[in-house]
């Protein structure tokens, strides 16, 4: 048998279009070995009997979408390298792709030979580099002294993140400033801590600072999302099992606690919690030990526990639907994350470090956002926090043509926003207040902001698309004083 390592990079490429094979083929064929299918079957099949290192498939097809197949790829085939090309720019699909199916890239058509080329040697390095970190592994596995050094350097490098800022972007003058400081002064106490915030303002990002700056800091640090599993699986995850103590538990299971034996538990959404399992996770916190399911034998472990929940606990305490005792052992101190809403300052931030992350994990340039698009984002209330800025980033990179990201790819809704201070329209529509008139108005300015964004303020597209004259939308601007903000921001459409 021939060495692979002295032949050229297995490359299958998977497309119902003869033409887009033929056209893919004859590009790479002088720089990789390549194989073509026109189905997924016959895809499956060339997988099976050959040594491929890359799969470059289509997202459109008859019998299934690309994402569909590369996650049969990556539960079959987890070494291969998989990416996507595809004519259509639905961004859904190709953030779901990059999530769930582990896609090393995302090639949208048309596509230039030379950067497709060079896309596939890189890919080619990867799976070679897979390929040595696995052997280095096998090796790691016979030199503890090493691997030692090797896990002590990763938390080092971990550390070193969260020491200086925290991990968490923010701007001088950001209100996030005084929190930060109370992280890192209760930090190296240990003891409990609760965050509390709405979904998506970085309660996590929030646990892992206390971690990372305690004395605890080259321990590990485990999460559990204790509103996403049942009591029963939650109990096993949380405290372990033995082998046999249910359906399923074929062999011993070390739970959380004792994994972070030293280190940090952070249990998110912990007002979630059942009553039932509120009274065993109040016992484990007085007691300091844990009983695994279907064991007759206590541990004890030492860790920090950290919690956080999207609900007012002392509510829930009030109501009778938290236990008041638990309550008080897990909230020593009580840090509140704001939403996004409250720190917009830091969108601009936050914007740029997001668009980097995409850039990083899409494989997509871009060389930031527009002025305009940030003044648009720091109108928008963000009701899903940091996270909702996050997908709005990575499809605005997905979607966009060119290197500099502009306001129009931004979603109407954040397009619509609140008003501008500049318009004559002040009032609030989400509040219910003022006459029939004002709040007609209040919507008829949004609609014409985000269409007059959305086309570049380009007023023949603009009004063509609202189904005005010219003149027509000349007036409503000049009503509303939509021309001053027309001139500002097309001034600043420069990068930011």
């Amino acid at each position: 048998m021939s060495n692979p390592a002295t032949e050229l990079p297995t490359v299958l490429i998977v497309d119902d279009e003869p033409r887009s094979l033929e056209s893919l083929e004859r590009t790479l064929i002088d720089d990789f070995d390549v194989r073509t299918a026109g189905s997924v079957a016959e895809a499956e099949k060339i997988l099976a009997a050959e040594w491929v290192q890359i799969i470059l498939c289509d997202q459109r097809m008859p019998d299934m979408t690309g994402v569909e197949f590369l996650k049969r790829v990556r539960e079959q085939w987890p070494d291969v390298v998989r990416m996507i090309i595809s004519g259509y720019t639905d961004s859904e699909d190709i953030i779901e792709a990059v999530n769930d199916s582990g896609i090393y890239q995302y090639i949208t058509k048309p596509w230039a030979p030379e950067q497709l080329i060079l896309t596939l040697r890189n890919a080619a390095e990867l799976f070679a580099l897979n390929r040595q970190n696995d052997l280095l592994s096998i090796e790691l596995k016979l030199s503890p002294t090493k691997l030692k050094q090797t896990v002590a350097a990763k938390r080092q490098t971990l550390r070193d993140a969260y020491g200086d800022n925290d991990g968490i972007v923010r701007s001088d003058d950001s209100v996030m400033n005084e929190i930060c400081e109370k992280l890192r002064q209760v930090a190296p106490y240990d003891i409990s801590v609760l965050v509390t915030g709405d979904s998506g303002t970085g309660k996590e990002l929030a646990a892992r600072a206390l971690h990372y700056n305690s004395l605890r800091w080259e321990k590990p640090f485990v999460v559990e999302n204790c509103g996403a599993l049942p009591d029963e699986l939650l109990e096993s995850e949380l405290f372990g099992y033995k082998k046999g103590a249910f359906t399923g538990a074929v062999e011993d299971r070390t739970g959380l606690f004792e994994r972070a034996n030293g280190g940090t538990v952070f249990l998110d959404e912990v007002g979630e919690l059942s009553a039932a399992f509120q009274v065993k996770l109040l016992r484990v916190l007085q007691e300091g030990e844990i009983r695994p399911l279907g064991s007759g034998r206590t541990r004890q472990v030492d860790v920090r526990v950290i919690a956080a929940t999207n609900r007012d606990l002392e509510a829930e305490v009030a109501a009778g639907k938290f236990r008041e005792d638990l309550y008080y052992r897990l909230a020593t101190v009580t840090i509140r994350m704001p939403p996004l809403k409250e720190r917009l300052s830091d969108v601009p931030m936050l914007a740029s470090t997001l668009l980097q992350q995409a850039v990083d994990s899409l494989g997509k340039r871009a060389d930031g956002l527009t002025d305009e698009a940030i003044a648009c984002m720091q109108r928008y209330p963000w009701p899903g926090n940091v996270r909702e800025l996050k997908n709005e980033v990575q499809r605005m990179l997905v979607e966009a043509k060119g290197p500099v990201l502009g306001a129009e790819l931004l979603s109407a809704r954040v397009l619509r926003g609140e008003p501008s201070r500049d318009t004559a329209v002040v009032t609030d529509l989400e509040t219910g207040e003022g006459t029939l008139k004002s709040r007609i108005e209040s919507i008829e300015v949004r609609i014409l902001r985000e269409s007059l964004i959305r086309n570049r303020w380009n007023k023949s597209r603009a009004a063509r698309e609202l189904g005005l004259s010219r003149v027509g939308l000349r007036s409503k601007l000049e009503r509303y004083g939509l021309e001053k903000v027309e001139r500002l921001e097309a001034a600043n459409g420069s990068m930011g």
